[in-house]
């Protein structure tokens, strides 16, 4: 089934009520800047349950995003304001809103209890929500949307269709059309439900405690080596392979992505050479492997560890990255070497810093590529170099205490 959002004259009024809320959320795509808000239509989804959807304008930002609202009487812990003399809630984890999600959705379905559904705290860019039951699953309702395919709904179900195990099985989705922003209709995902993981234990989370008691990491590294392998296999016998640029394109790739990073941290330079010596040793390789679909944004905070197995999850990429960059085929090594450059930040995270550090890393990173097999070591460092120039931007600008970390990668990588 898939809804259909219409102009509504309350959803400006709605807006209004959501206006100074909405900055405040974990999820709203323009922190810290002035950005323009406008409504562009609404799900009536069931009595009192509305999903009003924002367009937010700041700079280079232009998302459409998904804002489930449920009116209530009474003044509720946590009501965002009042509308008609009612109070607006948001919507995401409350019983009324998941049960009209889960009647409207298509999918194999879920025996969950949603008086007992719980948000998931901590998350960035989605909402997900917990629902205990029978077959209990976790609802991830996307908050920026757009139309088109969603790599977090559609790989999923692709690679359960070819018999992969090591990730949570999509229960149910939900679809919606809206008025694009040329006012035609565009179509696209608004949520999905993939089965839960018991007793699991979040990657990153794990690795940074193994750290901190000095234990190697190494088995853990070498079986999730393994299941990265068995997906890449997957995702192949799923959408099959395509030639790319070769070598010659990850060598631009590289020597861009380096240009772009010493433009915004000059302290760079002191690796210029060491970049353009890898550079040159990638544009010297005879030929790359055949491009393929892949996560996109691998690391151990996209996997869950759980009755000794690993799962990998969230296959969305950056929510506000293009589709078509998102969905693109590349090179499977650039998911290794999203998962080595997580091994430093666990590391450094679970406290471990001179040789203590370079010993567990090492140890766990060994274990990692002998897991998965191996690979070309110089495109894998030529793809993990530019993952660590992009940390070293992202550092800089959001946590500067942490610049040390993709520091420490450059001068083993590019030395």
């Amino acid at each position: 089934m898939s809804l259909s959002a219409r102009p509504s004259p309350d959803d400006a009024r709605l807006l209004d009520v959501l206006r100074e809320w909405l900055p405040t959320t974990r999820w709203f795509p323009a922190k810290g800047q002035a950005a323009e808000l406008s409504a562009v239509a609404s799900f009536p989804l069931a009595p009192d349950v509305t999903v009003l959807l924002v367009r937010a304008r700041a700079g280079s930002i232009d998302a459409v995003l998904q804002v489930p609202v449920v009116l209530v009487d009474g003044t509720p812990q946590g009501a965002i304001g009042t509308l008609d003399g009612r109070s607006v809630v948001d919507g995401a984890a409350h019983p009324a809103f998941l049960a009209a999600w889960l009647a409207a959705a298509e999918g194999p379905g879920a025996d969950v209890d949603v008086s007992a559904a719980r948000a998931v705290s901590g998350e960035q860019s989605n909402t997900s929500v917990i629902l205990p039951g029978a077959r209990p699953g976790i609802l991830k309702v996307l908050r920026a949307v757009a139309p088109g395919e969603n790599p977090d709904v559609d790989v999923p179900r692709h690679l359960v269709d070819v018999g992969w195990q090591h990730v949570p099985a999509p229960l149910a989705w939900l679809q919606g059309e809206w008025p694009g922003h040329d006012g035609e209709p565009v179509t696209g995902y608004l949520g999905v439900l993939a089965a839960f993981v018991d007793a699991a234990e979040d990657g990153f989370e794990l690795a940074c405690a193994y750290a901190a008691r000095g234990e190697s990491f190494a088995a853990p590294a070498a079986d999730l080596g393994a299941v990265t392998a068995s997906m890449h296999e997957a995702l192949v016998q799923a959408y099959g392979i395509e030639d790319g640029g070769g070598p010659q394109e990850v060598a631009r790739a590289v020597a861009t992505r380096f240009s772009w990073a010493l433009s915004a941290v000059p302290a760079l330079a002191g690796y210029a050479d060491g970049v353009a010596a890898v550079v040159g040793e990638v544009r010297e390789l005879p030929a790359a492997p055949p491009r393929q679909r892949v996560h996109g944004d691998l690391h151990l905070g996209q996997v869950l560890r759980s009755h000794g197995s690993w799962f990998i999850m969230d296959f969305e990429g950056e929510p506000l990255a293009p589709l078509a960059q998102r969905t693109r085929p590349d090179l499977a090594l650039r998911d290794v070497a999203g998962l080595l450059r997580s091994i430093d930040y666990a590391a450094a995270v679970g406290g471990l810093t001179g040789d203590a550090a370079t010993d567990w890393t090492a140890d766990a990173r060994a274990g990692l590529l002998r897991g998965y097999g191996g690979g070309d070591q110089t495109l894998l460092r030529a793809l993990e170099l530019d993952k660590t120039l992009y940390e070293a931007v992202y550092e800089s600008r959001n946590r500067p205490t942490w610049l040390p970390i993709p520091l420490a990668g450059l001068d083993r990588l590019a030395s």
